[in-house]
């Protein structure tokens, strides 16, 4: 599988929603904890197998970045979630000195978490140590709505695929809050876990499914119609889940990584969920992502050094026959 290595530490890594053969890793030197930031655009050669990948473009940052979220209306736009507080929009038109070409400065701690809206492509989530979270969209300066119920770090925020003002937040106290934005609050809480919950998203397929990862070291899946028990705990991770997504093109499937190192792919609906596991990170497992244009092309990045690993279509599908 072809690997790519930065000089930081691997944070994130997304897909672009317009070229299948793009991505972008966001990554911090010194576990993230102190010094510069680096976002790295890269292109994997066209081709039936996946080849090296060259790197179009990278962005540094006086602080580490955390996350990334591609535009979903513009192919040359990004937005990077950094440890100072703030967000950087990115324009690959741009030349390098111009970018970015905009700062967003007004969380009071680390934004950990930035999400695009996919049904309403003009605005974005950002999701913050300082408790909270932001709705902003692209032609306006400030804040559209910021969110405030949490009473400890919002580790993730995510929208609903299909309701265009709905989305979910993941917060180290201990819930996950389902959000519409045209409410004065939040409009439900799960106690989702008993530890700290580092990650959450919504199914591509049914809207009322969410998936959450923890500290606990489980997978969740949960059903908001009646969420008083999980529709699914999934037990494998060796350590805290860090990150989870479900397939956007399979129903039952879902994604996770852990600080175990370990990649999970796991079927839901099935006895032996875990039907798929790759080791090889040598470290911490903190970002992953599914190409919605190439089914069974995945990526995840890593502590301390990044690897923007792919999978190809043709070993996912061995994957499954082995199993």
């Amino acid at each position: 599988m072809p690997v790519f290595k930065t000089p930081f530490n691997g944070y994130s890594v997304k897909f672009s929603p317009f070229y299948e053969n793009r991505l972008a890793v966001a990554t911090a030197q010194n576990f993230g904890i102190l010094g510069n930031g680096r976002v790295h655009v890269l292109d994997l050669a066209s081709g039936p197998v996946p080849a090296p990948m060259s790197e179009l473009a990278s962005f540094d940052t006086a602080d580490g970045v955390y996350d990334i979220a591609w535009s979903e209306s513009h192919d040359n736009l990004f937005i990077a979630a950094i440890a100072d507080g703030s967000l950087k929009l990115y324009d690959l038109y741009l030349p390098p000195p111009a970018n970015p070409a905009r700062s967003l400065a007004e969380h009071t701690r680390e934004v950990h978490s930035v999400d695009w809206n996919p049904t309403r492509r003009d605005s974005f989530l950002s999701s913050s140590w300082d408790d909270t979270i932001k709705l902003w969209t692209l032609d306006r300066p400030a804040s559209v709505r910021t969110f405030k119920e949490h009473v400890y770090c919002v580790y993730s925020a995510a929208w609903n695929p299909r309701h265009s003002d709905v989305f979910a937040s993941a917060s180290g106290d201990c819930t996950v809050r389902v959000w519409d934005v045209r409410e004065p609050g939040s409009t439900m809480i799960i106690p989702a876990h008993d530890h700290e919950i580092l990650s959450c998203d919504w199914n591509k397929y049914d809207d009322c499914l969410l998936v959450t990862g923890s500290v606990d070291k489980t997978v969740r899946v949960w059903d908001v119609r009646n969420f008083r028990v999980p529709l699914a705990v999934l037990s494998g991770h060796g350590y805290a889940v860090r990150k989870v997504k479900f397939s956007p093109h399979r129903r039952n499937m879902i994604m996770s990584c852990s600080y175990d190192m370990k990649v999970c792919i796991w079927d839901f609906m099935v006895e032996d969920a875990l039907i798929g596991r790759y080791d090889h990170h040598t470290e911490f497992a903190v970002g992953i992502d599914m190409s919605v244009l190439v089914e069974g092309l995945l990526a995840s990045t890593g502590i301390p050094q990044s690897d923007a690993n792919w999978f190809a279509h043709a070993e996912y599908i061995q994957l499954f026959a082995e199993e």
